[in-house]
């Protein structure tokens, strides 16, 4: 502060010392113009004198010599006479022709005006008038005895170049003097100062220190230097009181907070403050988070949320949520944000492999180093949470940043961001045992494929989508061929495991969004969603009866057993728009396969009905 107030100062006198100059300059140079113009007038009214009394005394073959004498006048450079075309034709025979030597003199004798110019240079100023001679009819001058010319006519003109210099050396004595005059002022302004103003400057600064100190944290009282009054010496006291019991405050709330949430200082020197208020903004908007996920439905809902709060809380633009089974060696992507899953090639065929569920810890970007194989972007910076859900299933969050700067503000969120991820275990469990209770009702103990309760669920649903989109929907209708003889020949537990081995075929063979669903001993049914035509279902039916028949099933000692199923097909709604007699006609269809030698697929046709006695 004190050395702003003394350059503030020194610009200050500086600025209006150059302001007086230039203004000083600016008038030393009007005046010296105006007087070279006033002193050309009356020598040329000399001059005109002159010629005036050549004339009349009939000597005008002196009139050189006049005005060369006329031109030793001081200041006067040159002086030279210029007669207008009007007195030339009136004295053709006259040795004074005198024409114009420029442009200069040309405009004055046409416009009949004074004029002048300047000329200047860094050690000379020069300035030049040409005055015109008017023909006048005055009481001691009638010109129009002489000339045959209008009143007013220009008859001719003089022009006088002054030398102004001196002006000028004026006006730099008066810089000098100026510059005297500011050293003086700025040399007497600083030894003043020091005496009576730098203890309350040197207060200030302190002041100025402590206070942008106090806002990050730091708190430190005051010594107030020597020269103060008593009353300042007081108010420095009283600060050092109040910075003193604030930082006692500031210290314990601090210390109470982060111990309740478990948060540690990655740096030195951070400030307790907007630490303080930090973690209580976390625990406000964590507290809101935790009511708002124990009312969603269902897990994804959670994930959506908590990846709100990452993108609008965190600030974070690319982050993937993985989950890994390490029982099923199964890798689900439950969601992406902008650009993040680099490790996906890697994880799909591998996710054993990922090194934050294998570590059960976090994993990130380090230098000179890849802590991850699998991330394959070298010009980004990953940092993967590890989130233990159930004792085989992990949440992995991959997070992915731009630069290393994004990285390391990352790192330094990474304990509001667990808190989050912490909250939201207990939901995610209590969502995960309720699928697992749904699926157990839903779900075959011996295959693992969805029981006859899941379809008449999932048809209440699934067919008004239908008609919406209007879509197909194959219906097949599968039965083992002879599978009473297998639990007769080889006991249940083979025939459990042919049951098992059909079940692994059919999950193959068609796509992740068709439906198998066990419908009763060894019978099965299969939903192919979405499908262009009939002929496209007996494709799919005819591979799975090759897979079928082609699949050896080990049964004991090295004894092979194979199968073949038979398959019945109905189209929805081609065959009819309701599913009941879907179900029937593929029945119906499989009946006729059976009845035709088995290992057949036919599709429904509504002659079956007439030649299959089922009902």
């Amino acid at each position: 502060m004190r050395k702003n107030i003394t350059l503030y100062t020194i610009v200050m006198i500086i600025m209006l010392s150059v302001t007086i100059s230039i203004f000083s300059l600016y008038n030393l140079r009007k005046t010296g113009i105006k007087s070279a113009i006033h002193n050309a007038q009356s020598i040329s009214e000399v001059v005109k004198s002159g010629l005036t009394a050549h004339m009349i005394n009939g000597n005008m073959q002196e009139v050189d010599t006049f005005i060369n004498s006329a031109s030793n006048i001081k200041n006067v450079e040159q002086l030279w006479l210029v007669r207008s075309k009007y007195v030339n034709e009136q004295f053709p025979t006259s040795h004074l022709k005198n024409p114009p030597r420029d442009e200069f003199d040309k405009e004055v004798l046409q416009t009949g005006k004074m004029k002048y110019s300047i000329e200047e240079e860094i050690t000379s100023t020069t300035v030049r008038v040409t005055i015109p001679y008017n023909a006048v009819a005055e009481k001691g001058i009638d010109c129009l005895k002489c000339h045959q010319v209008k009143q007013g006519t220009t008859l001719g003109a003089v022009s006088i170049v002054l030398d102004i210099s001196t002006i000028k050396e004026i006006g730099i004595e008066s810089i000098y003097v100026i510059t005297v005059l500011i050293l003086t002022t700025i040399i007497l302004f600083i030894l003043v100062s020091k005496r009576l103003i730098n203890p309350y400057l040197r207060l200030f600064d302190k002041f100025k220190l402590n206070i942008n100190q106090a806002t990050h944290g730091r708190f430190k009282g005051i010594v107030p230097p020597i020269g103060l009054s008593a009353e300042m010496i007081n108010i420095t006291e009283d600060y050092n009181n109040l910075i003193q019991s604030f930082k006692d405050t500031a210290i314990d709330i601090d210390k109470k907070l982060k111990g309740f949430v478990g948060f540690k200082n990655s740096t030195k020197n951070r400030n307790p403050l907007k630490d303080s208020k930090e973690i209580i903004d976390n625990l406000s908007n964590l507290y809101q988070f935790k009511k708002q996920i124990e009312l969603d439905n269902t897990k994804e809902e959670i994930y959506n949320r908590l990846a709100e709060v990452l993108k609008n809380k965190f600030n974070l633009k690319n982050f993937t949520f993985i989950e890994i089974d390490t029982k099923k060696y199964k890798m689900s992507k439950m969601l992406e944000r902008g650009e993040s899953f680099y490790c996906k090639d890697a994880l799909l065929t591998n996710p054993e492999s990922c090194r934050a569920a294998r570590t059960k810890s976090d994993v990130m970007s380090v230098d000179f180093h890849n802590s991850c194989p699998h991330f394959n972007s070298k010009d980004k910076f990953y940092y993967c949470f590890n989130v233990d859900i159930t004792q085989n299933l992990y949440l992995i969050i991959n997070c992915v940043c731009d630069t290393k700067k994004e990285l390391e503000e990352l790192k330094d969120k990474t304990i509001f961001i667990k808190s989050y991820l912490k909250e939201s275990i207990p939901s995610i469990e209590v969502k995960l045992l309720m699928n697992a209770l749904q699926e157990s009702a839903f779900r075959d103990g011996l295959t693992g494929l969805y029981n006859r309760k899941f379809l008449e669920e999932y048809t209440k649903k699934m067919l008004p989508q239908v008609r919406r989109d209007g879509t197909k929907i194959a219906l097949l209708m599968l039965d083992m061929d002879h599978f009473k003889s297998v639990n007769d020949e080889y006991g249940h537990d083979i025939g459990d495991k042919v049951l098992r081995e059909l079940a692994r075929i059919l999950n193959e063979t068609v796509r992740e969004s068709d439906i198998i669903i066990r419908y009763g001993g060894e019978e099965f049914m299969i939903l192919l969603m979405g499908v262009n035509s009939a002929d496209d279902a007996l494709s799919v039916a005819r591979k799975i009866g090759d897979r079928v028949r082609e699949n050896e099933i080990d049964v004991y000692a090295g004894t092979k057993l194979r199968k073949t199923v038979s398959i019945g097909l109905s189209m929805y709604p081609e065959d009819s728009t309701s599913f009941e007699t879907i179900i029937k006609n593929a029945d119906i269809a499989l009946y006729k396969a059976k009845n035709s030698g088995r290992d057949k697929v036919i599709r429904f046709e509504e002659e079956l009905v007439s030649s299959v006695d089922l009902f």
